[in-house]
């Protein structure tokens, strides 16, 4: 089959976690010709965001390849939906919920401490990857506001006081002094 796509300017990403996604893509069965094969490219998706962290370009366009479809529609649900992201993330990911709920509790004081603590702004990775924070819509988890996630911890009723000792574990384990 043809390739639709550019190749990537550069790959920068492991070849292993690329097996693995190819791996997974296999065990679709996919048939290049049947417009159906796109039902399957949801789940595809989330599938090399758990590899990868993220979809830069390079896994797009791999991506695209492999479904045999243009670039630009890879790309058009990957902006669609919330949840994909194009920019490397922390290994601990906060997320701040800024729901109305969350924020008329003080979601904005808590985001504020995270921050200060971590010295990266929201949608910022820290210099050592080892921290990002970013602000969510809702969590859906109001009866806990102000909620806080951090990798697929939740964690409810968050004051600015409970920022430093929530963020402790990870700071040791990231060996990271910042306090």
């Amino acid at each position: 089959m043809a390739r639709m796509n550019p190749e990537p300017k550069q790959i920068v990403l492991p070849q292993p976690l690329y097996a693995k996604l190819d791996a997974y893509i296999d065990g679709l069965d996919l048939d290049p010709e049947d417009p159906r094969r796109k039902e399957s490219l949801i789940q595809v998706l989330h599938t090399a965001q758990s590899l990868f962290g993220y979809l830069p370009e390079e896994v797009q366009l791999h991506i695209a390849n492999r479904f045999a479809m243009p670039h630009a529609e890879v790309s058009g649900v990957i902006s669609f939906y919330n949840f994909f992201t194009t920019t490397p993330k922390g290994e601990h990911q906060v997320s701040v919920c800024m729901g109305t709920a969350c924020y008329v509790l003080g979601a904005e004081k808590v985001l504020n401490e995270f921050e200060r603590i971590l010295d990266i702004k929201s949608g910022e990775v820290s210099d050592n990857g080892k921290f990002s924070i970013d602000s969510l819509r809702c969590v859906g988890a109001c009866g806990l506001a102000p909620v806080v996630t951090i990798n697929d911890k939740v964690y409810g009723k968050v004051t600015p006081e409970k920022v430093q000792d929530i963020l402790e574990e990870y700071l040791v384990e990231a060996g990271d002094g910042k306090e």
